[in-house]
Order: structure tokens, then sequence, then C-alpha cells
């Protein structure tokens, strides 16, 4: 159990506050990379509390600016690209890349003013098939190389998932309840639980975690003597079977989710099909109407994310931890609550909190992809690539 105080802590993302300032030290995507195009130059994007507008100028150029003009606020999302940035729809302003006015074509010849304007910018990255920003103080780190997203034996896929109407942290401590995978998910494990209440809790012997120098690792023992293992990276992603699901606060109740899939050169080779398969995919909403929230909504139970997102999003858009009742099982949870909490006190006292990357040149990371691939293979998914995901959701 929290207190109110600590609760706000762990859960608020906008300038300034604890968890919002350890956020700002990593780099998080956007969009992805094919939303960008000439037909569509900008898209309007909320981060971490802020509202920004992604754009991509007649030179190439992409960039992130606040979305109201410095001058009278009107909105950049419908500003006119040119070569050398965007240009505000209602007077012209002209901001490039990194937030310099370049031009302000109202005032007189030879006037400056121009110079005197700065408007809030942050950098760009287009990596693994999604534009990335990095929110935090200069200089900024590096994009870490997970196993995931850059190995170069298959291919990257990219799922955009619907809208999470709720905190992002409630996302992350499911990531540290393998708990809830027997129960929650029983329908989604191929065979009927003997026990609805009980699911296939009792097929598990016992479950760990330790933490390693990007996260938590997630350990869970089975009856029959199979081990699996997955890690959560710190802060805000899963990676489990083949995905790296990466959860963005848009704002304190509201989440994007990105996945990001690696698909073995074999797996696509044996009647994946993922030559033909779109890179990039977008999902259809998990719940009726879309835009409500609980209980003036329903959620399809029939897909196992689904699962997740009705378990989470009824928890309330903020859950409130003070009057919750953790149990033996919910150990994960309290051990990614002390790390938070240690990682928000690295970032106050000026250094770099777990997981941050500052060479460029550092090895790919490993985070033990090739045993996950290989388990989901000897789970009879290895000739069908596009069973991977829903697979490797059932964690």
């Amino acid at each position: 159990m929290l207190t109110r105080e600590e609760n706000e802590r762990l859960t608020r993302v906008g300038p300034g506050t604890p968890a919002g300032e350890l956020l700002r030290r990593y780099w998080h995507p956007v969009a992805a990379a094919e939303e960008l195009t000439d037909d569509r130059p900008t898209k309007f994007v909320r981060i971490l509390g802020e509202d920004l507008v992604l754009f991509k100028d007649r030179s190439g150029r992409v960039g992130l600016i606040a979305d109201h003009c410095a001058h009278r606020g009107a909105s950049l999302l419908y500003g006119r690209v040119e070569e050398r940035g965007i240009a505000c729809a209602y007077h012209g302003w002209l901001y490039d890349t990194e937030g310099s006015c370049l031009e302000c074509p109202a005032e007189p010849a030879g006037s400056m003013f121009h110079l005197t304007v700065k408007h809030r910018a942050y950098p760009v990255r287009q990596f693994a098939g999604l534009y990335w920003t990095y929110l935090g103080p200069l200089p900024a780190p590096e994009i870490p190389r997970y196993d995931v997203w850059v190995r170069t034996d298959g291919s990257q896929k990219i799922d955009v998932y619907p809208r999470l109407d709720c905190n992002w942290f409630q996302a992350m401590e499911n990531s540290v309840d393998p708990a809830h995978l027997q129960i929650l998910h029983q329908d989604s494990q191929g065979r009927r639980a003997p026990n609805t209440t009980r699911g296939f809790t009792d097929s598990v012997l016992g479950f760990d975690f330790y933490e390693v120098p990007y996260g938590i690792i997630k350990r869970r023992q089975y009856a029959n003597g199979r081990i699996d293992e997955h890690p959560v990276i710190f802060p805000n992603i899963l990676r489990v079977g083949n995905c790296t699901q990466i959860r963005v606060p848009m704002d304190d109740t509201h989440t994007n989710i990105f996945f990001v899939r690696f698909v073995p050169r074999e797996i696509a080779g044996n009647g994946g099909g993922t030559d033909d398969e779109s890179d990039v995919r977008y999902l259809e909403p998990f719940k009726t109407p879309s835009e409500a929230q609980h209980p003036f909504t329903r959620f399809r139970m029939d897909l196992t994310l689904a699962q997740d997102h009705m378990a989470w999003e009824t928890q309330g858009p903020i859950a409130d931890r003070s009057i919750e009742r953790l149990a033996t099982s919910d150990r994960g949870i309290v051990l990614l609550r002390q790390i938070m909490v240690r990682e928000i006190d690295r970032v106050h006292q000026g250094t770099d909190p777990l997981g941050v990357v500052r060479d460029p040149n550092h090895p790919m990371i490993d985070t033990h992809l090739s045993e996950s691939l290989e388990e989901l293979m000897e789970r009879g998914y290895a000739g069908t690539a596009e069973l991977l995901p829903e697979a490797a959701r059932a964690q």
C-alpha cells in the first residue's frame, strides 16, 4: 500500500514531476515512420503531458516542436512545411527543426525580431521503423541497441495499439505480476482450465525476480520443469516472446503503446509470409464505445491484450494504491516501485538512471531473445510469424 503522496510521485508525468523527470531521461517512440508523408507531413503528438507537432520539412528534416505558435497560439499542426521548416498557417512565422524562428513575415523589412523567438523543440531520431524523441536535458543519451530492435537476421515489424485510457504505471506493474497469467489469460492457454477460479495457477511451482543492468528479469518455474524468463526493460518496456511492448505516457491518464516485433528469417521462410506483411499494423480498439471509459464501455475479452487493457483501465484513470491489499505474489510490484523510487532519487541527484546508455558504439544488448524464440518455436509457433505476437502477449 502506498500513501497518496507516494502514488502521485510514481505516476504523474508532466514537466517537473518526479516520474516525469525520470522518464525524460529516455528516448520514447512517438509515431511510426510511415506516418509522415508528402501529403500528411505533420502529426499531433501528446507525450509526458506536452502538446507537440511532429513534422517533416521539404528538405527531409524531421522535427518535434510545441503545438502552439509562439506568436498568438494557433496550432502548428496546420502549418505549411517548407524547405527550411514549418510556417504557422496564421501569420507565417517560420520555425526550423530546432525551434529557431527564421522569419516573421509581417514585421518591417530588416527587422531582426525573429532572432528573439525560440520555440520549444526536441530532437527526433528515426530508428526501428519509428520516430523517437528525447525530452530531457542535453546532451541526449543513445537509444539502446536492444536485440529485438537491431538484429539483422530477420525483420522488425511495428504494431500500433489502441490508446490505453489509464496511467502508464498500471501497465508496467502488470509486467511484474506473473500470477495474473494463469488466471486472466486462462482462455489463451490452448486448453480448458479444470477450475476457472484457479485457472492454471497450479501448473506453476513459483516465480522470482532479479535486477539486471537494464531492468528486471521475471522468472517463472512450472511443475513440468519448464522455466521461462523475460525482462522488464526499465522504465516502460516489456520484452516478451519476440516483442518489445513500449508504453509511452501521453499524460497522467492516457498511454500510447508501440510493439516492435522481431521475426527471424527462418520463421518468415516457414510460411510466415512476412515479406508481404506490412511493416506497420494499426490495431482496432479493444472496447466499444472506443472513446468511453469504464463503466461506460465494454471490452472484448477474446484477446490477451484486450484482457490486459480491461484489467489496467478498470483500476481507474490512476489506480488508488492507498487502498490496495498486496499479497506475497505481488513482490515483483514491490521491487519495481522500489527501483522507481531509487531511480527518481538518482535523477534528482544529477546522475543517469538505470539503463541510460551514453556510448554511441555500445554493443547490442542481449535480452536473451534467442532463448525466447526457441521456446516459441518449441511451443508450435515456428511456422507462422503472425502467431508470434499473440503468443508473446500471454505473459
